[in-house]
């Protein structure tokens, strides 16, 4: 008896030992920062990394040495992964520390050090530690009763894996430094994507979305793209599930519980999802439920609403007192009505629909274009950030909502942005300001827009703003072989293959076939940016892309009536579902009043009540088939009866008990009426779930797969390890007016201010580090923060990350130092 309870003590004593050791190891977690930590020294000269890296091979040393005599399949692995894990970390060390020591040289100055060789040392420093933290805690509780072999097993092989990828990127970057001089982030001659990825072995791609998922970011934000990165996958099952409820919400849930199937699901979404799927994915953020957060959390505001300016040509005086006539948009799409947000914590004298106010007009307002890679989101979704803005600048903001790719592809988002510049300007009292400073902003593909529409502003003659504020902005339109670039190869929010489809949909539309001929564009609208700049030399190869799935459908799914304010926000894009209700005030530029026209949208019973019918033909009444018309192997019941087995692949519930059918000595007549009863019932239960559906997230209606979408939906389920180099081939031109870094440099010398505001794990990094370089050669004031650990896209997050929000925060002080206002918080003289 009293052996027995030393045993149990012993036990005990071994598993308090192991948590605890876990809860300290868990304190060391957290990723190093990326400027200082990469290229600090000790004071002996040792970089501290060193140190790091000797001790995870000392770590695993240990651990191969303990589990080497384990005899069982778990013991094995865990010992050869730890050999592997110490053989890679051989064979990255002098890679990583070579790119250490030269990437100094890349950064913008030595007050602000940044650029994509520095991420990429930051990224296998964190890997490091990561595998660090996860091979002592294996040592510490490898003797305690509650040690799980198989749960270790599966996290040391994937950060095995996860160094041996980032092993092949470093070779990618040894190459990329010979390939342009100190200093220079693009090459400086004429090299491809594919002849990169040729110099090496193919990245696997599946291991940076797996277990490892996140890494390399803040921990706050780890759990947020882990969520994301779920999100992704499950609405996949939903969105080619097409109407499959039952399935999706099974297989989805799996992406919760199963990283190695959620990794693969991603990565091959990113290379064979449409361009479609993508729009739909992010439009998510501007769902029923999204679309209610900025009022319950943002700052609130006394002003939001939409505001229509009418397709009329525009007389606007150039800086020589010229008078030159700006004709509306109608490349692409046509004459169609541009829609703007107006916000602003305060009414004012003059303010479209504002005749209450007493508060003279603002000296400044903010011109601002939003970010969603040119094919998807607007100005609502945000709105979470801009209402902030609005709040502690208490200057009004004026957002634009420009037409989106595929469908609206370059130029006309340009085209829109200037023609609401023009309009700005002879409407300041409008937007209730008195344009004394005008200062723009955007982020991502919003700031692209505005930088190119200075160029545009710049080349015409017009006034210029006073200032220019750019966030993680992509300036070089072209999958440029760069360090910063190959992020995107590990990048939950801006995965490789989302980022060249965006590109493709807005740079090169006559690829894709969603556009109509450019020549005709070009005859019929005289405001068509002209292409005077391209030539042969100057396009960059593009990695190979499979044909663009289409069919996906564009209309509202909602079977509910659409209010007046929601027709508003319905027209906000013009490019079929793109724009989603909203509750703000839409006002029409030329009558400053308000028109509300109440319409409806009907349900497409007929469609429903065929593809129910084509079900119980396939699964009911003809069982013989599964959702993708394979064979079903048919096995014996004890009873006699048959059950289905479903095959591996099938993402199809196993069926249970079959309905009773009659057979054909009763007669067709009742297998006709029994199959309409369930038809009916059927119809009425999945039309009331997509209805509610549509109206929680928003979504667009599920049709019928194409021939083209189960393809693509084999493709999402297959385990292919594909390098990049095989998925995309297209060019583009050095059009100044697509990618401001190639404009001449007498218009660059005439921009205004520019601060820039871009993280380290931005594929676009580089982009906005060359463009700062560039600047400042030219003798432009220009200033560039990079900040650590966040992703692209980060201000969406400013209400759920703390460091979201002190960025978010950063960005506000910048552009008061634009506006030349005080870095003191906004005047208290607010009157809502």
């Amino acid at each position: 008896m009293e052996n027995i309870f030393k045993m149990r003590l012993k036990f005990i004593t071994r598993g308090v030992r192991f948590a605890s050791s876990t809860l300290k190891i868990m304190e060391f977690s957290d990723p190093p920062a990326s400027a200082s930590y990469c290229c600090a020294e000790s004071n002996d000269g040792i970089p501290p990394t060193f140190a790091m890296y000797e001790a995870l091979k000392d770590s695993c040393q240990n651990n191969a040495t303990f589990f080497k005599p384990d005899d069982t399949e778990n013991g094995q692995r865990l010992y050869q992964g730890f050999m592997t894990l110490s053989d890679h970390i051989e064979t990255v060390w002098p890679l990583v520390d070579h790119v250490r020591k030269v990437a100094p040289q890349y950064d913008f100055d030595t007050k602000s050090p940044g650029n994509g060789y520095r991420s990429f040392v930051s990224v296998v420093d964190s890997c490091v530690l990561y595998s660090l933290k996860l091979s002592r805690q294996v040592s510490t509780g490898r003797e305690a009763l509650l040690f799980r072999k198989s749960h270790f097993v599966k996290e040391i092989e994937s950060c095995g894996q996860l160094l041996a990828s980032l092993g092949t990127c470093l070779h990618h970057l040894q190459t990329l430094l010979g390939w342009a001089p100190p200093g220079e982030l693009f090459p400086t001659e004429h090299h491809t994507p594919e002849e990169l990825f040729s110099q090496a072995d193919t990245i696997n791609q599946y291991c940076f979305y797996g277990r490892c998922l996140g890494f390399q970011f803040i921990p706050s934000m780890r759990g947020i793209l882990k969520g994301i990165s779920i999100c992704m996958a499950g609405f996949s099952e939903a969105y080619y599930c097409h109407g499959n409820v039952i399935s999706s919400v099974w297989t989805g849930g799996q992406y919760l519980i199963n990283p190695e199937l959620r990794a693969r699901r991603i990565v091959n979404i990113s290379q064979s999802a449409s361009i479609e799927f993508c729009k739909a994915f992010w439009f998510l953020a501007e769902s029923e439920i999204m679309k209610r957060v900025p009022s319950l959390m943002s700052s609130t505001v006394a002003v939001n609403k939409i505001i229509t300016i009418p397709p009329e040509p525009l007389t606007v005086t150039t800086l020589e007192d010229k008078e030159i006539t700006v004709l509306p948009p109608t490349v692409h799409i046509g004459l169609q009505g541009l829609n703007i947000r107006l916000i602003s914590v305060n009414k004012r004298v003059g303010m479209a629909g504002e005749s209450s106010s007493s508060l003279p007009p603002s000296d400044g307002v903010l011109f601002h274009c939003h970010g969603g890679g040119f094919v998807a989101q607007s100005s609502k979704s945000h709105e979470t950030y801009l209402r902030d803005w609005a709040a502690k600048l208490n200057v009004p903001i004026m957002s634009i909502d420009y037409s989106l790719a595929p469908q609206a592809p370059f130029p006309r988002a340009l085209e829109e942005v200037y023609y609401a510049y023009c309009w700005l300007l002879n409407n300041f009292k409008t937007v209730g300001t008195t344009g004394k400073r005008i200062v723009f902003a955007g982020d991502s593909a919003g700031a692209n827009l505005v930088a190119a529409c200075t160029v545009k502003i710049l080349s015409t003659g017009l006034r210029k703003p006073d200032g220019m504020f750019l966030a993680y902005a992509p300036l070089n339109v072209n999958f440029v072989p760069s360090p910063a670039r190959l992020l995107c190869l590990m990048d939950p929010i801006l995965p490789f293959g989302f980022m060249m489809r965006c590109l493709k949909a807005y740079a090169s539309p006559n690829m894709s076939g969603n556009s109509k001929d450019s020549k005709d564009d070009k005859e019929n609208n005289q405001s068509v940016l002209p292409n005077t700049t391209s030539t042969p030399s100057d396009t960059n190869g593009f990695l190979k892309v499979s044909q663009s799935q289409e069919g996906i459908s564009e209309g509202p799914s909602s079977f509910e009536e659409v209010s007046p304010s929601d027709l508003a926000e319905l027209q906000a894009h013009k490019s079929g579902s793109e724009r989603r209700k909203s509750s703000d005030t839409t006002i029409s530029a030329a009558s400053l009043q308000s028109e509300h026209t109440v319409t409806g949208t009907t349900p497409p019973e007929d469609k429903s009540q065929q593809y129910v019918t084509d079900f119980l033909e396939r699964y009911v009444l003809d069982s013989d088939t599964d959702s993708e018309g394979r064979k079903l192997n048919r096995a014996a019941n004890n009873d006699g009866s048959q059950r289905e087995i479903e095959s591996e692949n099938s993402s199809t519930l196993v069926a249970e008990k079959p309905l009773t059918v009659p057979t054909e000595e009763e007669g067709p007549d009742n297998r006709m009426k029994i199959k309409t009863r369930i038809s009916e019932a059927a119809t009425g239960f999945m039309g009331a779930m997509q209805t509610r559906l549509a109206y929680i997230t928003g979504s667009s209606a599920i049709v019928r797969p194409t021939q083209e979408d189960l393809a693509v939906r084999t493709n999402l389920d297959a385990l292919i390890a594909r390098s990049p180099s095989e998925e995309f081939i297209f060019s583009v031109p050095r059009d100044p007016y697509l990618s401001p870094y190639w404009a001449d440099d007498e218009l660059l010398k005439m921009f205004p201010p520019v601060r820039i505001l871009t993280v380290h794990l931005d594929p676009c990094l580089d982009d906005c580090v060359m463009f700062a370089k560039k600047l400042k050669t030219l003798g432009n004031v220009v200033g560039i923060e990079v900040l650590e650990g966040l992703p692209h896209g980060f201000l969406n997050f400013s209400l759920m990350v703390k460091e979201a929000n002190e960025g978010s925060k950063l960005c506000v002080e910048r552009m008061k130092q634009l506006f030349d206002l005080d870095a003191a918080p906004a005047a208290a003289d607010n009157q809502l």
